[in-house]
C-alpha cells in the first residue's frame, strides 16, 4: 500500500546517504525504479463530464482520497470515451451513464462488478420563449419532431456519450435524421460547454438535470420538458479487469466501488445541491433513507 511504498523509498534515501559516490548513481537509478514501481496509490477514474461539472467530483474525489490514502486522477469525458479509455486500459474504473455501452463493455470482458451508484434524469432546455412551443409537450420524441418541423436550432453535444446517446435515440424514436441540418449544431464537447453555447445561440439542447442546474444561474435557459420516463438517466461504477490489462490497480478500483456505494457516501450524494438549488442533483441507487430504486 502506499504506506509501504514510502517507507521502502525511506530506507533506501537512508542507505544512499551513507554510501560512497561511486554508488550513488546505481542508488539514484534504483530509487527511481522503485518510485515507478508505487503506483499502488493511483487510482485512474474515468467518468462523464456530467459528474465533474455539476461539482459532485469536487465533494466525492477528496472524501475518498483522505479515506483510502489513494492520489485520483480523474479524465472527465463522455461516456463513450470513458468507456474506451476502460478498453484500452487507460482507466482503473469507469462512472458511466451510457447503459448499453456498458453492457456491451462488461459483456466484452473489459469491465467486471457493474453496479448502481445513482440517477438523475434529462431535461429539454431552451430560451424561456420557447419559440417552438414544445412547453407542456408530454414526451420528448414529440417534442423533438416539433423542434424539427420549426427548425428550431438544436445544439447536441456530438460526442457519444451518454447524453448525446440518449439524444440520438430520441431523435430515431421522432423518425427524425437531424445530421446535416442547418438547425442542427454538433459542439463534440462536454454539457457545460453545450449549454453555454445553446445560451449564446438561444438554443435547444438536451441535459442531464444535474449539470443544467448548476449551471442555471450563468444561464438564460428554462426546463420546457421533463418527466418522461425515457429520460431517465442512470449512472453505474464498473471496474476495469486486470486480466484485460496487467497495469490496472483492481485494488484502488474495487476501492473506490466500495466507497461510492457505501451508506455514508449516498447518503453525501443524496443531500448534494439540496441547499444551493432546493433539490438533489442525483438520486442514490445504492439505497439509504431518501433513495429510490430504479423503475
Amino acid at each position: 500500500m502506499p504506506a509501504q511504498a514510502t517507507a521502502r523509498t525511506t530506507v533506501m534515501q537512508g542507505l544512499a546517504a551513507r554510501l560512497p559516490l561511486w554508488l550513488l548513481a546505481p542508488c539514484s537509478l534504483l530509487l527511481l525504479l522503485l518510485s515507478a514501481c508505487s503506483s499502488s496509490d493511483e487510482l485512474i477514474l474515468a467518468t462523464t463530464t456530467s459528474t465533474q461539472d455539476s461539482g459532485l467530483l469536487d465533494v466525492l474525489v477528496p472524501m475518498f482520497e483522505d479515506q483510502y490514502g489513494y492520489k485520483v486522477k480523474t479524465i472527465a469525458v463522455g461516456s463513450g470515451q470513458a468507456i474506451e479509455l476502460g478498453e484500452q486500459g487507460e482507466a482503473y474504473v469507469i462512472l458511466a451513464h451510457s447503459p448499453k455501452a456498458e453492457e456491451e463493455f462488461v459483456a466484452a470482458g473489459f469491465g467486471i462488478e457493474r453496479q448502481p451508484v445513482m440517477h438523475n434524469d434529462f431535461v429539454i432546455v431552451g430560451p424561456p420563449d420557447d419559440p417552438a412551443g414544445i412547453a407542456g409537450v408530454a414526451k420528448a420524441a414529440d417534442a423533438f419532431a416539433a423542434l424539427a418541423e420549426a427548425e428550431a436550432t438544436f445544439v447536441s453535444r456530438g460526442d457519444e456519450s451518454g447524453t448525446h446517446t440518449k439524444e440520438l435515440a430520441i431523435w430515431t424514436k421522432a423518425g427524425i435524421d437531424p445530421a446535416g441540418q442547418s438547425w442542427y449544431q454538433e459542439t463534440g464537447q462536454g454539457m457545460g460547454a453545450t449549454l453555454n453555447v445553446a445560451n449564446e445561440k438561444r438554443a435547444y439542447t438536451l441535459s442531464d438535470r444535474g449539470t443544467f442546474l448548476s449551471q442555471r444561474d450563468n444561464l438564460d435557459l428554462d426546463i420546457l420538458l421533463e418527466g418522461d420516463t425515457a429520460l431517465f438517466n442512470p449512472y453505474t461504477v464498473i471496474v476495469v479487469n486486470p486480466e484485460k490489462h496487467s497495469q490496472v490497480n483492481v485494488e484502488a478500483a474495487r476501492d473506490f466501488a466500495a466507497f461510492i456505494t457505501s451508506a455514508d457516501t449516498q447518503a453525501v450524494i443524496r443531500d448534494f445541491g439540496v441547499a444551493d438549488f432546493g433539490e438533489p442533483l442525483f438520486v442514490p441507487e445504492a439505497l439509504v433513507e431518501g433513495g429510490t430504486p430504479s423503475p
